[in-house]
């Protein structure tokens, strides 16, 4: 099979084709685990942190891509719920132990032995994919394969943000960042919160204007003021210097929900700067 592989973590200024085009051998599903086709797979920011080492591979060479649509070719010894045909899709949890409080409660993402999709396993950047069946998902064919695949992650962590940003008792919502998270999110809010206003930070006119045109009440660059404080904000940005800006715009006793897995620390300096200058981030009611 065809893979793009990733073989050394690296910097993306110094190297502009990180991945190289690779022929392997079809994987075979070990026990619980399936074998899937592949026939899409979304792009992630995250595929970033782990090429330059902020999320390291835990495996070298390694196949990146963590939201995959395909379709089941085979099955391991042990697989029930599904069968050669089936179509699936693969998130970022590759594993978790299954036994701890956190795997109990619906926290896999937080077990000691959690796995990562296309980190620690080989992912969708590929003909072929392994996956475990616990963490294989069926695909409702409403949905095309490009438009499944970023509800695997995008999606996914959106509505993850707008449970946590208390979405239910609030009436106006800030999404720092426009990117694929924050696009579907506002989509999700509009139809699902039509009373809920959405204020959009984003750094370029392109941006500001699609978050306009999909219903958003308001949009800016991250420095600029809305004409209402939000009760609540999601942070989709890699970056830290937004999250200082989220803490300007947050009206007080307000909300913010960090949503990266990683942040460049090119500006953490001015993060800790500021920080330190405003006395710390007590003023908005965290710690």
């Amino acid at each position: 099979m065809r893979a793009m592989v990733l073989r050394e973590v690296v910097r993306l200024d110094e190297n502009t084709s990180p991945l190289s085009l690779t022929e392997l051998p079809i994987p075979n599903p070990g026990q619980g685990e399936v074998l899937i086709r592949v026939h899409a797979c979304g792009v992630c920011h995250t595929e970033l942190d782990e090429i330059e080492g902020r999320t390291p591979p835990g495996k070298l060479p390694l196949i990146p891509g963590h939201q995959v649509v395909g379709k089941v070719v085979q099955t391991g010894a042990g697989i029930h719920r599904f069968h050669v045909g089936d179509r699936v899709g693969v998130a970022w949890i590759f594993n978790a132990c299954g036994r701890c409080e956190f795997c109990r409660s619906g926290r896999e993402n937080l077990c000691d032995d959690f796995q990562a999709t296309g980190r620690d396993a080989d992912g969708g950047y590929a003909e072929y994919m392994i996956a475990k069946e616990n963490f294989t998902y069926s695909i409702p064919e409403v949905y095309s394969n490009s438009e499944a695949a970023p509800l695997l992650c995008a999606g996914a962590i959106g509505y993850r943000s707008l449970r946590l940003a208390g979405i239910d008792t609030i009436t106006s919502l800030g999404l720092m960042g426009f990117g694929a998270s924050a696009h579907l999110v506002i989509k999700l809010v509009r139809q699902q919160y039509p009373k809920v206003k959405v204020y959009v930070f984003a750094r370029s006119e392109a941006e500001r204007a699609f978050a306009l045109k999909l219903g958003a009440a308001w949009s800016g660059d991250i420095g600029h003021s809305p004409p209402v404080k939000p009760q609540s904000i999601i942070d989709t940005t890699p970056a830290w210097k937004p999250v200082v800006a989220s803490m300007e715009h947050l009206r007080k006793g307000g909300r913010l929900v960090i949503n990266a897995i990683r942040k460049e620390s090119a500006d953490r300096h001015n993060l800790e700067n500021l920080s330190h200058a405003r006395g710390g981030f007590h003023k908005k009611g965290f710690p």
